[in-house]
């Protein structure tokens, strides 16, 4: 209470005193408008001429070069590697311009093809996993990707997603983290992400799971990853199973694969304890990405999540994030093609991530093959919203979601599971007008004939019919 007080006063110092400023400078604009702006323009003057005659290594000017040459997210990690000389974690992705969907559009119905009213209803519903005994059935083609307890997001957090999931009648995954009794309470469809870290294979999270993903790849990270003992504290870390003094660590490769053939005996192992429930793989899509498909495909895998590289990962480093794997566009078209030619297209399902923000991206993964879609950066933004006062100016949105936050408990999780619900609600709602106005009444009617690309270079690797050369 002190603390609020003392902020209170503090805040209304300040206000206070911008207010008095503000007072001082129209009297001074009013009553001296004409040395006001005489000794404005002189310092203008002084201003300009230093900058036109300073040399470059003199010159302030010389850091605006060095930034629009480097950016100012460069120089921030330079600045973040000097500080420890340790690997530097970017949590939300890379902000290359990397090739995605704004050069396809629909080919709406229009004369040839009459749109539906919108009173019919559309089949939105998407099945994954459909030769195993107990398929996953959900509403919408949209998921909520993992994001794990304890490495990444607070209790409050995965509480709120998992509620809003369940309300719109689709899944929530886990993420790397331990189980949390918790979100799986919250949740109506749940995924269990089977992590290549020693809590990974929970018995817990198996038996209550709807879907097993198994974790070998994502977007923004494979390999070896570690965190300092320090930064995963209190029940996440009780839950992994750990000591206070121990590092958390995650295996390179999930344990007892030493060879890509172990995996058949590692997933016909897994399905006895599956009990009837989909098993799914999750890799990054890389350029050997048909090599990789063909060891999951040869291990019977339900579902193949590609994870394309505009995905994000709260402990992924900046390379990983920016120079490896491939739009997540080329991966889908790539995988869907080869799922195809190898007959595996109608047995296993294909579900995609890593940058799909807006409806109008969902449905063009929909219409080049994708079953569902899941979502990261969209469920994070919603979980906030309405209550960015709370943070907002001296910290990141993130710090109201981050495990290790001290502002995490401030997140109202009523608040959020709604926020979060109605985004999911107004992007399925959004693609369904979509799925009208292309004369359709189901996702599944869905193809590449309903899309056009807009240059050469879209049209030739997605093969979709150039919208300047149209040809029936």
């Amino acid at each position: 209470m002190l603390l609020q007080t003392a902020l209170l006063i503090v805040a209304l110092s300040v206000v206070g005193t911008l207010i008095a400023i503000g007072i001082l400078l129209i009297l001074f604009y009013f009553v001296g408008k004409h040395w006001f702006r005489a000794i404005a323009q002189r310092l203008f003057g002084l201003v300009v001429e230093r900058l036109l005659r300073d040399k470059y290594s003199e010159n302030l000017m010389e850091l605006w070069n060095s930034v629009r040459r480097t950016s100012v997210q460069n120089i921030l990690e330079i600045s973040l590697r000097a500080e420890e000389g340790k690997l530097i974690q970017r949590p939300l992705g890379s902000p290359k311009p990397l090739p995605h969907y704004d050069t396809l559009m629909f080919v709406g119905a229009q004369m040839a093809r009459l749109p539906k009213e919108g009173t019919i209803p559309v089949d939105m519903k998407v099945t994954l996993g459909a030769k195993a005994e107990k398929p996953l059935q959900i509403d919408i083609p949209l998921m909520i990707t993992g994001m794990s307890f304890g490495l990444g997001l607070s209790e409050e957090a995965k509480r709120a997603l998992a509620r809003a999931a369940k309300q719109m009648g689709t899944a929530t995954n886990s993420g790397e983290g331990p189980f949390l009794q918790e979100e799986r309470d919250e949740a109506g469809k749940f995924i269990w992400q089977i992590s290549r870290s020693e809590w990974g294979h929970s018995s817990q999270g198996i038996a209550s799971a709807d879907m097993l993903e198994v974790q070998m790849g994502q977007g923004a990270r494979v390999g070896y990853f570690s965190k300092e003992p320090s930064t995963v504290k209190g029940k996440a870390q009780r839950l992994m199973g750990i000591s206070p003094v121990e590092s958390v660590v995650t295996s390179a490769v999930t344990p007892g694969i030493n060879t890509p053939w172990d995996w058949p005996k590692y997933v016909s192992d897994l399905r006895s304890e599956a009990a009837g429930k989909p098993i799914a793989i999750k890799i990054m899509a890389t350029g050997g990405l048909e090599r990789d498909l063909a060891v999951c495909l040869e291990a019977d895998f339900d579902v193949i999540v590609i994870d394309g590289a505009q995905g994000a990962a709260s402990g992924a480093s900046p390379l990983i994030c920016d120079d490896m794997g491939i739009p997540s566009l080329l991966a889908l078209v790539r995988a869907e093609r080869f799922l195809r030619e190898q007959g595996a297209r109608k047995e296993v399902s294909l579900v995609v991530s890593g940058g799909y923000v807006t409806p109008g991206e969902c449905l063009k993964a929909i219409a080049l093959g994708a079953d569902a879609i899941y979502l990261g950066t969209v469920p994070l933004f919603g979980l906030v919203h309405n209550q960015i006062q709370k943070i907002l100016p001296w910290e990141p949105l993130t710090q109201l979601i981050w495990y290790n936050s001290p502002y995490k408990q401030r997140l109202d999780i009523p608040l959020a599971s709604k926020s979060v619900a109605n985004v999911l609600k107004s992007m399925a709602l959004e693609m369904e007008e979509g799925v009208r106005a292309l004369g359709k009444t189901s996702l599944s009617e869905l193809g590449p004939n309903d899309l056009v690309a807009l240059d050469e270079w879209t049209a030739k690797v997605t093969g979709v019919k150039p919208a300047y050369d149209w040809q029936d």
